[in-house]
């Protein structure tokens, strides 16, 4: 197993990441995960599920469970949102109605029909890292049933293939974590660009942390990141929340 210590793992993650109450579902998604990982063997390099960690956390705003995509928008929103892809009075017709939304913003994009097709809406995002539109969905199996992406351990494969493969940007675990190399920051283009990579990067971190659970110092000796640095130094010490959440 590569978490020999399931209760530091916990201990750590519930003092870092989830200031001092860990929910059941938070549990139950992180263990999903876990138990994904180590039945595949994927890798044993710590760095790479802790990225995968991260990157749920992040896109789940910390529930750790899939989710769907939120189509209520107020006409604000749609205009700020939307605004190089929206008239200027379409806001006004979509707001509140997220199937047209839908239909409207996928239409003729990433393998979908028109917006009369109402595959925009059949195939908007769901999961734990939200994969949107036909291709993306064929590409998974589940371009027949698509409301699949919603269930637990099928949104977790997903999630680990699409990281390890680059199904989602073409960018690999492997591209930023390999032998000496840890690019955190870069490895945010595994899904999103540039997006909150910062943010992502620390809670990746806290993870590792929290995966060596078992193999950090005793208490009152100064904890050392991948890098060697201490905790305090990475900006990873336990009770300092790790910045906002999505």
């Amino acid at each position: 197993m590569i978490i020999p210590d399931r209760k530091g793992f916990y201990d750590r993650v519930r003092q870092s990441l989830y200031p001092g109450y860990l929910t059941k579902e938070a549990v139950d998604g992180h263990e999903t995960i876990l138990s994904a990982w180590d039945r595949l063997r994927l890798s044993t390099d710590r760095r790479k599920l802790a990225y995968v960690l991260a990157t749920a956390f992040h896109e789940t705003g910390g529930r750790m469970q899939p989710m769907e995509e939120n189509l209520h928008y107020s006409v604000a929103g749609l205009r700020r949102t939307f605004r190089t892809m929206l008239y200027w009075n379409e806001p006004e017709e979509l707001a509140g109605h997220p199937e047209k939304l839908a239909n409207r913003i996928y239409a003729s994009r990433m393998g979908n029909g028109d917006s009369a097709s109402g595959d925009g809406y059949r195939f908007r995002g769901r999961g734990l890292v939200q994969i949107t539109g036909r291709v993306n969905y064929r590409a998974f199996g589940i371009e027949d049933r698509p409301e699949a992406a919603l269930e637990p351990e099928r949104a977790v494969m997903i999630l680990i293939h699409g990281m390890v493969r680059g199904s989602f940007t073409g960018h690999r675990l492997a591209d930023y974590f390999a032998g000496s190399r840890a690019d955190w920051l870069g490895a945010r283009r595994i899904v999103n660009g540039n997006d909150r990579a910062a943010d992502l990067a620390r809670y990746a971190r806290l993870y590792v942390l929290a995966l060596s659970a078992g193999d950090l110092p005793e208490p009152g000796r100064p904890e050392t990141s991948v890098k060697g640095e201490s905790a305090e130094e990475a900006g990873l010490s336990e009770g300092r929340e790790p910045g906002a959440r999505a």
